[in-house]
């Protein structure tokens, strides 16, 4: 396929073949995709991030069947998805050979093609977990290091925490998202160094915080924005120790009614309060949203610790990465790597490939290969190199078969439903992802109607009948944490959104009882959605500082119809206390 291009200053604007609209290749991109020796992308960033996204579920667990076994396991996937599964333990062991199922390449189909065959065929770990890391920690997922947690996915060395996602290095957290370091949090968004802080944003290296948001060094404040280095302030106002507990005590946040009350005036105050354009701190010449301790990291989404880095998203594992272009999920050391979903652990020059961890090298286009080097198009293989569909080759026949698969690739490019072409150099398409659409992160980022998912070929699973009976309506609960009775473990609870059934597990009930906060109304989805629609999108705007005579212009997650105040660094940084 020949992309139409045309200049566009000092870059190369070209129409992405997705979503049709132009999109920019400035010469380092050019630099960057001819060091690592591939082309030009055809798909525009965003439709890049939602393709990579596509093939992952994040949180969703379903009852399958272990296919060596014939016993029910729970598994990121679901049984209509025909994923042969394996528990995890047994994936990673010697009880199967990945070389059983290799095949030599068909120079009479198209690449995709075959892979999808050989994908469909191998077995894959039931919960993709670090096999021999997890304690008590069953109904968790995509994870690692964990003990005695619940719902947790997305996570790595947590202990005592539930219903959470990108948490790392943390202790009896709940209902928490992409926090670090922290401790008795509660009901929380983009932490790192906190202990005790609820129903917060955005907050570092504070303690005992409630409905928090950009504060950096605090203590004991309530409802609070862009402080630093404070203490016993409401509102950002000062007061006194005594006076501060008084007033923190009258508000009855141990109530549904107080959190409530609580949730309404602080939305409210916080829309009176500037927004630095971009949500960070300790970056040097980097751009996006929630990037922090980075350098030269650009258009970065739920960023820690990179470096050289473009068009990466949820990468907040250290050790950092570094020279890394359109990588999303977890991090850990990635170098030179470029279109990759959820790899890491040290791996290097690993292009097109999906939950390839640790240690992988110089291969493309693999899923769930290890410790391995020289692959190209395998599934499932450790410890190996110079293998292509899992059959094995030397060095010379690798090389010389490569080069000609990469050929073959653009001389008989996959065709998808749509009429998009995939030529070497392109992602997996998202008509080969084995989960539904609304099952991914890619429904989280880039929401579409049952209709449209079907339209562009997409998978789609309807909600499932409700499958327990609702004992206890979410409004009928007890107004306050000191009312509820541990019978509330044998009941099902309906929720208060969506009408579906949730329960209260007892670490959860001990832990709102030490910090003295009401049961949730909302199951456990809709406590996700609630926080996660309450984040800044990946998309950024170009806009200019709303602070009365400053001209500057930046690019920032916050599109112009929202009502936040935006400002650009130097204006928000003369204004912070």
């Amino acid at each position: 396929m020949n992309q139409e291009t045309h200049s566009a200053g000092s870059g190369q604007a070209q129409i992405c073949q997705n979503c049709k609209q132009d999109f920019i290749i400035e010469p380092e991109d050019f630099e960057f995709y001819k060091k690592i020796k591939v082309p030009a992308p055809t798909f525009c960033p965003e439709c890049r991030f939602q393709r990579r996204l596509a093939f992952r579920n994040e949180r969703k667990l379903f009852r399958n069947v272990n296919a060596r076994t014939g016993e029910k396991i729970l598994t990121i996937y679901p049984p209509e998805s025909g994923i042969v599964v394996y528990t995890d333990e047994d994936y990673r062991s010697d009880v199967w050979d990945p070389f059983d199922y290799g095949v030599d390449y068909n120079f009479s189909r198209p690449f995709f093609e075959q892979f999808l065959e050989l994908a469909q065929r191998l077995p894959r770990p039931a919960r993709n977990y670090y096999v021999g890391t997890m304690m008590d920690s069953d109904y968790s997922a995509n994870a690692g290091w964990l003990k005695n947690c619940y719902l947790v996915f997305n996570t790595d060395h947590n202990e005592d925490c539930a219903y959470g996602n990108g948490i790392n290095f943390s202790k009896n957290c709940y209902d928490v998202s992409h926090c670090d370091s922290s401790e008795l949090c509660y009901n929380s968004f983009w932490l790192k160094n906190c202990n005790r802080a609820h129903f917060c944003s955005q907050c570092v290296d504070s303690f005992n915080l409630l409905f928090c948001k950009d504060c950096l060094g605090c203590s004991d404040c309530f409802g609070c924005m862009n402080l630093r280095n404070k203490k016993y302030c409401i509102f950002n106002e000062q007061y006194t120790k005594n006076e501060y507990e008084e007033k923190i005590t009258a508000m009855k946040l141990n109530s549904w009614m107080g959190i409530e009350e609580a949730i309404k005036k602080t939305h409210e105050f916080w829309k009176k309060n500037p927004n630095k354009y971009n949500q960070g701190i300790k970056n040097v010449n980097s751009t996006g949203a929630y990037v922090t301790n980075s350098k030269n990291v650009e258009k970065g989404y739920l960023v820690r610790e990179c470096e050289d880095c473009k068009y990466v998203q949820y990468m907040q594992s250290p050790p950092p990465s570094k020279n890394c272009y359109d990588i999303s999920i977890w991090g850990d050391n990635n170098t030179l790597c470029y279109e990759n979903e959820a790899c890491g652990g040290g791996t290097f020059n690993l292009k097109f490939s999906v939950e390839c961890w640790p240690s992988m090298r110089d291969s493309e286009y693999c899923l769930f290969c290890q410790g391995s080097s020289n692959l190209f198009a395998c599934v499932g293989l450790n410890k190996k190199e110079y293998c292509i569909l899992n059959r094995q080759y030397t060095k010379d026949e690798y090389e010389n078969i490569v080069r000609e698969i990469k050929k073959h690739m653009d001389e008989m490019p996959y065709t998808d439903k749509r009429g998009r072409i995939y030529k070497y150099g392109e992602f997996f398409p998202i008509e080969l992802s084995p989960f539904a659409y609304n099952q991914t992160l890619a429904h989280d980022h880039f929401m579409i109607s049952k209709e449209k998912a079907l339209e562009e070929g997409y998978l789609w699973k309807d909600t499932a009948p409700q499958e327990y009976q609702i004992t206890l309506d979410s409004k009928d609960l007890p107004e306050t944490i000191e009312e509820v009775s541990d019978d509330i473990f044998g009941s099902i609870i309906g929720c208060i959104k969506c009408k579906r059934a949730f329960r209260i597990i007892k670490q959860e009930l001990e832990f709102l009882r030490r910090e003295k906060l009401p049961l949730p109304r909302h199951c456990v989805d809709c406590r996700h959605s609630i926080r996660m629609d309450q984040r800044l999108p990946s998309k950024l705007f170009l806009r200019r500082c709303m602070n009365e005579g400053c001209i500057n212009e930046f690019e920032t997650s916050y599109a112009p119809d929202r009502p936040e105040i935006v400002y650009c660094e130097s204006c928000y940084n003369k204004e912070v206390a």
